[in-house]
């Protein structure tokens, strides 16, 4: 398996944490009578992320915006792994996503001002230096 292969499932891992360490303290602050619902807004009394504290908010907050950026690292990988161009650079840009969305779960939760925005451009620029690094 490639580096970036493995560095994917590791940041698979990864969201699977921030999934609980988000859904532990949702459920204790609003119950699961409404995590469990089907959560229409107008049943819940507002959206889920008003509802909760401040850090539980990020919390959840920073789980989404993983989602997110697993989309593009993803397909970094894929691109790279299936052609055939992993190489110690992408290697390193997979690293430096997965330290840099590591760092960006305290970052958002404390709110690391401007450090949580710093860490979210790293892990950007890292899958698009890998697919740049693909394309030449």
């Amino acid at each position: 398996m490639t580096t970036e292969l493995t560095v994917l499932a590791l940041a698979g891992l990864l969201q699977g944490i921030q999934f609980m360490l988000m859904a532990v303290p949702v459920n204790r602050e609003i119950g699961t009578s409404k995590t469990m619902s089907p959560r229409d807004e107008a049943r819940l009394g507002g959206p889920i992320g008003s509802q909760v504290s401040v850090p539980t908010g990020r919390l959840i907050r920073a789980m989404n915006n993983h989602f997110e950026a697993l989309i593009l690292f993803t397909i970094a990988v894929v691109v790279i792994s299936q052609s055939g161009q992993s190489s110690g650079f992408t290697g390193l840009c997979a690293w430096s996503y997965l330290l840099a969305r590591l760092l960006y779960i305290p970052a958002y939760v404390f709110g690391w001002v401007p450090w949580r925005s710093i860490i979210w451009a790293v892990s950007f620029l890292a899958s698009m230096a890998m697919m740049l690094a693909a394309l030449f």
